[in-house]
């Protein structure tokens, strides 16, 4: 690990036991070691950041826009469905947090140049930070959308249950052409439709379950870039 600080005490040894000084292996190990801690890791490093920030918050973004939408235009008709059906705005919110957990631990991971300017930073180590970010950013990015899309279509099929609006023309002769689907099923007993509040309550608790596991993907991102934001070589000792 510690290549310059071998490179220059074979230098010195064999200058001063007088032996035919080695140009050949110092400039081997000189360049292992400007290959290994090039300047330009630490802008791989940052790349990461980057990366973990901002897609995260395009998807957190995607996903809050998505259903906010939604949750306005079903709102008009059925105010009281409102503050239920903000659940997948906050779960959209969750992953810009995500990404700011991960770019937080990865900018606090980068080194600095020593006084000498010699560089601290390896690749290895801006390539593992630079996969952290992406885990967590392209999962985020994927989750929000998931969460935007799903609770786009959940909201408004909660609305309209709620408002009791029929997604069929109601005349005989306009139904030609649709599927002869039922605003809502028939009991067993008594063979009349279910209310409209325990329709609200089934479409509800599928939309809560799909948005679960769509969350889940960006925990997934996140695990694995806390894991992989662990790895580091140092060039240098400090």
């Amino acid at each position: 690990m510690e290549n310059a600080t071998n490179a220059t005490t074979m230098v010195s040894d064999s200058m001063g036991s007088g032996k035919d000084f080695d140009y050949s292996s110092a400039f081997a190990a000189a360049s292992q070691v400007v290959a290994q801690c090039p300047s330009w890791a630490v802008a791989i490093g940052y790349l990461g950041v980057s990366c973990a920030m901002v897609l995260s918050n395009f998807g957190s973004a995607w996903g809050t826009w998505k259903s906010g939408v939604s949750l306005v235009h079903t709102g008009i008709r059925h105010p009281g469905s409102v503050m239920k059906n903000v659940i997948p705005i906050v779960m959209a919110g969750v992953i810009g947090i995500y990404g700011l957990i991960v770019s937080v631990i990865l900018g606090q991971a980068i080194t600095k140049p020593s006084p000498n300017r010699q560089n601290h930073y390896s690749i290895y180590t801006g390539m593992a930070h630079l996969c952290a970010g992406l885990c967590c950013g392209a999962s985020g990015l994927a989750a929000g959308g998931c969460i935007g899309i799903v609770g786009d279509a959940g909201i408004r099929a909660v609305g309209y249950r709620a408002s009791q609006v029929t997604l069929f023309p109601g005349s005989s002769a306009a139904k030609e052409g649709y599927h002869n689907i039922p605003d809502a099923e028939p009991t067993q007993a008594g063979g009349e439709d279910i209310s409209g509040s325990d329709d609200q309550n089934k479409l509800f608790v599928c939309m809560l379950i799909m948005l679960i596991f769509s969350e889940a993907l960006a925990l997934y991102g996140l695990i694995v870039a806390l894991i992989v934001s662990q790895h580091s070589y140092l060039c240098l000792a400090k």
